[in-house]
C-alpha cells in the first residue's frame, strides 16, 4: 500500500497551537462505522456514547520536561532532548547539534545542578549519555527542563500541566497520549457513575511517534518501539467487560497498541511488561478494540494509519475532509474523534 494514499492538504492555520481554555469543550466528531455517519458533538457529549458495562482504556504515562539547554564546557549551547532510560542515570537523548558532542563530550546545565557525559554513539546518531547530580533527577528535570512540544507547535506553552492528562502518574514519555487530554476529572466522574469501568495500561510515548514515514511503501515501515506495562487489577476490569460483551473503548493510539500487542485472539488480555513495536495499518485484524478516541493526525504518518485500519481508509479521508471543511483544529492540542 502507499503511502501517499494516506497524504492530504491542511490549511496550517487549523494546525492547534495552544489548548482550549476547558479541556471536555474540544470538538467531538463521531463516527459509526456500521452506518458509516459523522456527527459533530462537543467532547464531554461523549457521556452519551458510552454504555454501562464498556471499559475505556487509557495510557497513564507522564511526560517529563525532556528539553534541556546546557552548555560544553568550551561555553557552547547544546540541547538535550531525553528519549528513554536505559538503566539508572543513563538515557538515549537526541543531541543538537550532535556534530559537537562525541564520545567523553561532557555538558552542564542548570549551573551545574546537573552534568552528562557522551558515553556512546547510537544507531540514528542519537547519544547514550550519563547524568550526574545530586537529589532527585525527575525534581531536577521539573526546574530546569522544558515540555518537548511537537514540532508543529510554535506557541509556548504557558502552563505545563495542559500537556500532561489529568491522571498522568507514571513519569517517562517524551510526549503525551493526546487524546486523553481532552478528559477532565468531572468527567471522568461522571463516566464512572453511568457504570463505565475506567481501567490503564502505561506505555512511555517516545520521539518516534512524529517521525515521518520514509519510504514509499508502507510494509517496508519499521516502528520505533516503546516500552509499556499493564497491572492485575486492570486486566481484570478488561477481560470482565470483554467476557460480559461490554465494548473495550481505547483513549488513544498508544493504549490502543498495548492492547492489541498483548491480547490473545479471543481479546483477552494478561498482566505483563514488554516493549511493543506493533505496526497497525489497514488489513490488520483488531482483537480487543472496539471503538477508539483520538485525534487528528498528521498526513502520511502511522497513526493516521492506524484509525484508517479501524475505520476503513476512504471513510477516514472523507471525515478528515469534513473536518477541514467545518474548521476543527487539528495534532496534540487539537479537537477529537470517536470511532464506534
Amino acid at each position: 500500500m502507499d503511502v501517499k494514499e494516506f497524504n492530504y492538504y491542511l490549511p496550517e492555520k487549523l494546525i492547534a497551537q495552544v489548548p482550549i481554555k476547558k479541556r471536555d469543550e474540544s470538538r467531538l466528531m463521531v463516527l459509526n462505522r456500521e452506518e458509516q455517519t459523522i456527527e459533530h458533538k462537543i467532547f464531554k457529549d461523549i457521556l452519551y456514547y458510552l454504555k454501562p458495562g464498556d471499559c475505556l482504556v487509557r495510557n497513564n504515562t507522564k511526560v517529563i520536561p525532556a528539553r534541556i539547554y546546557g552548555k560544553k564546557e568550551t561555553g557552547a549551547n547544546i540541547e538535550f532532548l531525553l528519549l528513554n532510560n536505559i538503566e539508572g542515570d543513563i538515557w538515549e537523548s537526541i543531541v543538537r547539534p550532535g556534530n559537537k558532542l562525541h564520545i567523553g563530550t561532557k555538558v552542564i546545565f542548570g549551573d551545574g545542578i546537573l552534568t552528562a557525559q557522551v558515553l556512546e554513539i547510537m544507531e540514528g546518531g542519537t547519544r547514550k549519555v550519563k547524568f550526574t547530580y545530586n537529589g532527585i533527577f525527575n525534581e531536577i528535570l521539573d526546574k530546569i527542563g522544558l515540555m518537548p512540544l511537537p514540532p508543529y507547535i510554535h506557541e509556548e506553552l504557558k502552563e505545563k500541566d495542559r500537556y500532561q492528562t489529568v491522571y498522568a502518574k507514571y513519569q517517562g514519555s517524551a510526549a503525551a497520549p493526546t487524546a486523553g487530554l481532552h478528559f477532565t476529572d468531572e468527567l471522568l466522574e461522571k463516566i464512572k457513575q453511568k457504570g463505565i469501568e475506567i481501567a490503564n495500561v502505561t506505555l512511555h510515548v517516545g520521539i518516534g511517534t512524529f517521525r515521518p514515514v520514509k519510504v514509499d511503501k508502507i510494509e517496508e515501515h519499521h516502528m520505533h518501539s516503546e516500552h509499556y506495562y499493564i497491572k492485575a487489577e486492570d486486566v481484570k476490569k478488561i477481560n470482565n467487560a470483554k467476557n460480559n460483551g461490554g465494548r473495550i473503548i481505547s483513549v488513544g493510539t498508544t493504549s490502543c497498541r498495548v492492547l492489541e500487542t498483548i491480547a490473545d485472539e479471543n481479546g483477552l488480555v494478561k498482566e505483563t511488561e514488554g516493549d511493543t513495536s506493533i505496526f497497525i495499518y489497514p488489513g490488520y485484524k483488531f482483537k480487543c478494540i472496539d471503538g477508539l478516541i483520538t485525534n487528528f493526525h498528521l498526513p502520511e504518518s502511522t497513526l493516521l494509519m492506524l484509525v484508517s485500519a479501524l475505520a476503513g481508509k476512504d471513510y477516514i479521508m472523507k471525515a478528515y475532509e469534513e473536518a477541514i471543511n467545518k474548521k476543527y483544529r487539528f495534532f496534540s492540542f487539537g479537537d477529537a474523534m470517536l470511532i464506534l
